[in-house]
């Protein structure tokens, strides 16, 4: 019996897979807690290959980054073309609610905005926020404060995702009534 030799992954395959493994470890531990011997060994290369295939740890968490930029710009772009004439800026938001169940992407996000200590974090972040916000507002043809308001309640959705109250972004007075069971006070 003979066996195929198993073809070797190119660069850009396993730089793929890395990007896999890496985005979950990220989401979890954030920079600065994620273990890349970790990374390596989930995505079965050498700890010594993996910075061969991105140089340094920050290289790593910005092109996870840049992955989770893409796959809005992608999510946004996707909605506003099969909304067609319809309200765009709608069809992007519903979009985005489905793209919150993807937890890994929501806590990449919100590792992201965390380690914006950093000033190439930072600068990564702020101008995948600034394309994005120019790709709703072409995509969508809104009045600013309609991509202001779109974009607050992302930031919105966001915390009531990571946080799993749902209700939140659905009904406001939710939050009110939660405060006062739990005895807080509420002005």
């Amino acid at each position: 019996m003979t066996t195929t030799p198993k073809r070797r992954m190119s660069a850009e395959e396993r730089r793929a897979a890395v990007l896999e493994v890496a985005v979950a470890e990220f989401a979890r531990n954030g920079l600065h807690g994620t273990s890349t011997e970790k990374i390596a060994t989930g995505a079965g290369i050498s700890h010594p290959y993996l910075f061969r295939l991105f140089g340094t740890k920050k290289e790593l968490f910005l092109a996870c980054m840049n992955l989770c930029h893409e796959r809005l710009r992608e999510t946004f772009t996707r909605a506003a073309e099969a909304a067609g004439d319809g309200d765009r800026i709608e069809a992007m938001g519903h979009a985005y609610v489905d793209l919150l169940g993807d937890r890994e992407m929501l806590q990449l996000q919100l590792q992201m905005y965390a380690a914006c200590a950093d000033p190439e974090v930072r600068e990564v972040s702020a101008r995948g926020y600034a394309e994005l916000w120019q790709l709703v507002t072409q995509l969508s043809g809104a009045a600013e404060d309609d991509v202001r308001a779109f974009f607050a309640t992302g930031m919105l959705l966001n915390m009531a995702a990571a946080m799993d109250l749902p209700q939140i972004a659905g009904d406001p007075g939710w939050a009110l009534a939660h405060l006062r069971a739990n005895g807080d006070p509420v002005c």
